[in-house]
């Protein structure tokens, strides 16, 4: 039954609640009187209580606790403070401290658990919701943006990559939350945020403008669906921002430029890990995330294979049987002999190519692109991901290699006829060829071997066009 408030207000450290017995009603003994009379006859060793508590120590609890309806309860310590609680379930069980007695009253108590009860039926997590509200330090705390932003945050963004985590906190902490995180969310105009993305454009980072009214739209919608909200006001900007220069990473494209690049790679005389990842880099083409952050684990060198888990993927496929998140890469003669010295080297870290300060983190993102400044190759030249670029161009242009090897094997999504994504092993024999083909092609590439281009074969004949098994 619900509590009452002289229930609460008597409730005393030394005074447990009495158990109930089998058979009674809201307290009252209706034994029959045959059992009272045994009840009598007991001896008095019998009817005096335990002095041990059932603990593990034999020492008197230190708290009890008096339920209410709905998970609300008082807690009763032995110092003589009452404490109002809240248990709930999101998605694991928790408790959620609501005051206390008698601060917080029976009636405020109850109040308070009413409105956890609707975040969660919005599903609103009451615990981080509060922990929200008490950064923001505002009064009108429940709704402000900056607390709502920040359980968006929590739920979607935390989750991906720590890079892309930390880049769109920090577009919050420094763009949007001084200029508009106190404000309640309901009340932001377009105006408002045009003003503060305005900012953002007005120092020439027009991108990023771009992608945090996109963020910040996605926080509106979500404070739709969770009901604080009645509309997006980002929805009414599009149109009044610039349109970002569309560019591509820095990468060469010709055989000679990517040769003088080889031989600069070779003479590096830094660290022996990033020596290793240099070289590595042209050979496999994969992202650069993706190559720095390799676990020995994944590869399996004496088979010549890498199981690399994709660090780019569609997300309007995620999750689907027919799209797969890793890819097996053929590894050449020439990447295994690398990876068997680097072996020796981080062959006890989890990562092939650990941080410098400790092995339990891979190698910082900025390491090869410094390592590549300091060889003299300039930023609008030549990039970490720009390697990618050379090989697709370079393996279709000059070497005549299928597009669609060279797509599975940048991690590309691609659709094969009968409607299937590619899988881990798509292709791989053709795959491995092509990637043994493509590190002897570098090596005559920085031996300064002159390296024909194949020729095409001249159309002469309507059949080497014709689908196969139609006449004339």
């Amino acid at each position: 039954m619900p509590l009452t408030d002289t229930q609460v207000r008597n409730a005393k450290p030394d005074q447990r609640p009495p158990i109930r017995l089998k058979g009674a009603r809201n307290g009252s003994d209706e034994s029959s009187p045959e059992e009272k009379g045994d009840k009598r006859k007991r001896t008095r060793k019998e009817s005096q209580p335990p002095k041990k508590y059932n603990t593990k120590s034999g020492e008197q609890p230190k708290s009890y606790k008096l339920y209410d309806s709905d998970n609300l309860y008082i807690e009763i310590f032995q110092n003589g403070s009452k404490i109002w609680r809240f248990r709930f379930k999101f998605p694991k069980e928790n408790v959620i401290s609501l005051g206390k007695y008698p601060k917080v009253s029976l009636v405020k108590a109850r109040e308070e658990r009413n409105k956890c009860l609707d975040l969660l039926a919005r599903g609103i997590d009451p615990s981080l919701h509060r922990r929200l509200a008490k950064d923001a330090r505002t009064g009108q705390a429940e709704d402000a943006f900056e607390v709502i932003a920040k359980e968006w945050l929590a739920k979607f963004i935390d989750p991906k990559s720590a890079s892309h985590s930390k880049r769109v906190h920090a577009r919050f902490t420094n763009d949007v939350f001084p200029w508009i995180g106190k404000r309640p969310i309901g009340e932001i105009a377009p105006k408002e945020m045009l003003a503060v993305i305005s900012r953002i454009e007005q120092r020439g980072a027009i991108d990023t403008a771009r992608r945090t009214l996109g963020s910040c739209s996605d926080v509106f919608r979500y404070a739709i669906s969770t009901g604080r909200c009645q509309s997006d006001p980002c929805r009414d900007l599009r149109g009044s921002l610039k349109k970002p220069k569309q560019g591509h990473f820095a990468a060469v494209t010709d055989p000679a430029d990517l040769a003088g690049i080889l031989r600069a790679i070779d003479g590096y005389k830094g660290t022996f890990p990033v020596q290793c990842a240099l070289k590595l880099a042209p050979l496999l083409f994969v992202r650069p995330y993706e190559l720095r952050t390799a676990k020995w684990a994944d590869i399996d060198l004496e088979n010549a294979k890498w199981c690399m888990e994709l660090s780019k993927q569609d997300e309007d496929r995620e999750g689907r049987p027919d799209v797969d998140d890793h890819l097996i890469v053929p590894l050449s003669t020439q990447v295994v002999t690398i990876l068997r010295t680097l072996h020796g080297f981080s062959g006890n870290s989890k990562y092939v190519f650990p941080g410098l300060r400790t092995k339990d983190r891979p190698m910082s993102e900025n390491a090869v692109l410094a390592a590549m400044r300091r060889l003299g190759i300039p930023k609008e030249e030549m990039s970490g991901h720009g390697f990618r670029a050379a090989a697709r161009t370079i393996l279709r242009e000059q070497l005549h290699i299928e597009t669609e090897y060279i797509e599975h094997e940048l991690g590309h999504q691609v659709i094969d006829p009968n409607g299937r994504a590619y899988n881990r092993a798509s292709f791989l024999a053709e795959r491995q060829l092509m990637m043994q083909y493509w590190a002897d092609y570098l090596d005559k590439l920085k031996s300064g071997e002159e390296v024909p281009s194949p020729k095409p074969v001249p159309l002469t004949d309507i059949r080497m066009i014709r689908v196969a098994g139609y006449r004339n």
